[in-house]
């Protein structure tokens, strides 16, 4: 069995690169390329309605989750922001174009991939090289686990439920 700071080096990596990959998307939303008015016309294609205010929404969730995930800070509710955004990223765009991410559209291995690693986040917590730690919040295991799988996957159906409207695509007979 691994000792106890092995545990926590490894939560810290796994906890800090998951954060900067989410801080960096919210930062490329925000103001890379197309800055948010790029994301919202994304938004728009994808059929999440009205693109700007998801924009918003999506790049905000990732800044903070990324944010919290490095501090250790809150690590289920972090994991559950991941798993929401991930999930709403694998329907609306990821799901239809298969596995690997090589794939023309970019298949769902990669977001497949954050969403279970945040889901294991959720149960194991932060560690005790974190703020979490240090301000003894602990609700890790079993709770902490379903707090990521069920208000990330919770919110993520909601939101589809309720704002997203793909283009429809015709149906011609043979």
């Amino acid at each position: 069995m691994s000792d106890p700071a092995t545990i926590d080096f490894s939560l810290l990596v796994l906890r800090g690169i998951v954060g900067v990959v989410f801080l960096a998307h919210g930062y490329n939303h925000v103001w890379g390329g197309g800055k948010i008015a790029g994301t919202a016309r994304w938004f728009d294609s994808l059929g999440m309605r009205p693109g700007l205010v998801h924009a918003w929404v999506a790049s905000m969730t990732e800044l903070g989750v990324g944010a919290l995930l490095l501090a250790g800070l809150l690590i289920p509710l972090a994991a559950a922001g991941v798993v929401g955004v991930m999930v709403v990223a694998l329907v609306t765009n990821h799901l239809r174009n298969g596995f690997f991410i090589f794939r023309p559209g970019e298949g769902y291995e990669y977001v497949l991939t954050l969403i279970l690693v945040a889901v294991a986040l959720g149960g194991l917590g932060a560690g005790s090289w974190s703020l979490d730690a240090a301000l003894d919040i602990d609700f890790s295991g079993w709770t902490g686990l379903l707090v990521a799988v069920i208000c990330g996957g919770g919110g993520a159906a909601v939101l589809l439920a309720l704002c997203w409207r793909p283009a429809r695509i015709p149906v011609t007979a043979p």
